[in-house]
């Protein structure tokens, strides 16, 4: 299995248990969509496609509709998206994405978190290039074409890897190419079901039982944060 697929099958497992921190996550990426293309998702493919995810993963339709109108209310501060890279304890790499109204609020906290477990917060693009951005559809099973045929018909949009999972088709490109992607499925009848962006490393650190816990410690810190959309490591799961 490729790692795109790997990886988002161990972050599917992790996230059940916490709904309501990915509804807040897709609420800001729906207002972010919305503010820059539109409240109109025929005419607006980013947000189509999140309110296809926000389906999927049983999102209250009211709590998307009030993502929505947020990005025309006359009280809201646009949120700005800002990324932060640091090490945190072990060399471990740890890149952050955020949505936020207030960075001065969020650069103190998310250095905060780094400085009390044992990690530091580097510069902006110190580490971007440790991990690969990535784009990643599921879509439903189609009926009359294979997995295999998919792939072929797939590759000269960006599409990199393709895995079954149950009874829907995982599909992993650039993230660059994401635009045509979504848009070749969709002028081809295929159902996307949901679709997210990663950064996967392909340079992944082996540590300890007790190294493991420390920077999951800090990871997990991060991750309660209000203003945090997103936390990639380039840690090695238990069973790499």
């Amino acid at each position: 299995m490729g790692r795109a697929f790997e990886y988002r099958k161990a972050r599917k497992m992790k996230r059940w248990g916490n709904m309501a921190r990915v509804f807040t996550k897709l609420g800001k990426e729906i207002t972010i969509a919305t503010k820059a293309g539109g409240p109109d998702p025929e005419t607006n493919p980013r947000l189509r496609i999140l309110m296809q995810t926000a389906k999927k993963e049983n999102m209250p339709k009211d709590n998307v509709e009030r993502a929505i109108k947020k990005a025309s209310s006359k009280d809201f501060t646009d949120y700005r998206e800002v990324n932060y890279e640091g090490y945190g304890p072990y060399g471990i790499a740890i890149f952050v994405e955020t949505a936020t109204d207030n960075t001065t609020r969020t650069v103190a906290n998310i250095r905060s978190y780094f400085n009390r477990h044992g990690g530091s917060l580097g510069t902006s693009g110190s580490l971007e290039f440790l991990f690969d951005h990535k784009c990643i559809f599921h879509i439903t099973r189609p009926a009359n074409v294979s997995p295999d045929e998919l792939e072929l018909e797939l590759i000269d949009c960006g599409v990199e890897e393709l895995e079954e999972d149950e009874n829907e088709i995982i599909i992993c490109g650039e993230f660059a190419r994401n635009a045509a992607i979504q848009k070749y499925l969709e002028d081809n009848g295929y159902e996307i079901t949901s679709s997210e962006f990663v950064r996967i490393s392909g340079d992944r650190k082996n540590v300890t039982p007790e190294q493991r816990e420390a920077v999951e410690k800090l990871i997990e810190k991060i991750e309660e944060d209000e203003d945090v959309q997103n936390v990639f490591h380039n840690m090695k799961d238990d069973d790499e």
